[in-house]
């Protein structure tokens, strides 16, 4: 145990030893994954909030679903409510869609209307939310299979273009990513290696006495996987601040940005994965790039 407490403890003070003869140097690698984490962070969150207002969008879309004659829209709306796909059921007699219709018409006389054309000449109609954009095929191809539909109608076009750009989002971010993150390994790699040179002449002595690659390199792959989760606190960090500004300005704002803002929130899962993605990559990032950088002079 002593052991094992000796060890860590030397490595704990090479790390900051190392990282306190860096000098300008490390705060360069440091702001630069700050920068990279926090693109990759906004994009990452981006994604999700746009998903998100496109399953909000995409829920407002309604499916009509038109009934045969004889049938009514009341017997089916329980039915039709415990679909996985549907979040609301909205029943509209054929009764009440004649007495709208007459009057968008601006005909007074109802029950002439009606006698004239020997009766209502509609039928009960059903409106289902989908619970997102994608489901709504999905949703309109088991309303048109029920005993009692006509005819189910929804705008095919508006869901094939919201299910498209979500798709294009995600292969935009995954893009995003492996950009930043190979920059970012580019950067701490470049600043280790001269970290590295800068303290050549201890590592030569630390050679002559019998010290191994691995413990001698050591503390400078702690050194990168530092500068990973420095940057990664201060993106976070950042990210808060913008969000609560934003947060601020949403609560002065008319009722449709209202209604955009609530879009764009986060689900409470996806709040507690953001910073777990931002240390992750961060550290897995410093790890690499100092890895690379040591390689070189280890194998030597």
């Amino acid at each position: 145990m002593l052991k094992v407490f000796t060890k860590t403890d030397y490595l704990l003070r090479e790390t900051l030893l190392g990282l306190r003869r860096g000098g300008w140097m490390n705060w360069a690698a440091i702001s630069t994954m700050t920068v990279l984490l926090f693109l990759f962070g906004v994009s990452l969150q981006s994604t999700w909030q746009l998903e998100g207002l496109l399953n909000q969008f995409g829920s407002q879309l309604e499916v009509s679903v038109y009934l045969a004659s004889g049938f009514e829209a009341k017997a089916l709306a329980p039915t039709i409510g415990k679909m996985p796909e549907a979040i609301a059921v909205e029943t509209i007699s054929k009764e009440a869609a004649w007495a709208s219709l007459v009057e968008e018409m601006g005909i007074s006389d109802i029950e002439g209307a009606t006698e004239q054309l020997n009766g209502n000449p509609l039928v009960d109609e059903l409106k289902v939310k989908a619970r997102s954009s994608e489901e709504v095929p999905a949703l309109a191809s088991k309303l048109n299979q029920m005993q009692g539909v006509e005819e189910v109608l929804y705008i095919t076009e508006a869901v094939q273009r919201l299910a498209q750009l979500n798709e294009g989002l995600r292969w935009i971010s995954l893009f995003v990513i492996i950009v930043l993150s190979l920059t970012a390994i580019a950067v701490i790699t470049t600043t280790i290696r001269l970290i590295v040179m800068a303290r050549r002449r201890e590592i030569e002595v630390m050679q002559l006495v019998g010290a191994t690659s691995a413990w001698i390199y050591l503390p400078f792959i702690l050194q990168g996987a530092t500068f990973g989760l420095v940057g990664a606190g201060l993106s976070w960090g950042l990210m808060l601040g913008i969000h609560r500004f934003l947060e601020k300005f949403a609560t002065q704002q008319p009722d449709f940005i209202q209604f955009l803002i609530n879009g764009l929130q986060l689900s409470a899962q996806q709040n507690l994965l953001l910073p777990v993605a931002l240390f992750a990559l961060g550290s897995a990032v410093g790890l690499m790039g100092s890895l690379f950088a040591v390689r070189k002079f280890a194998l030597r």
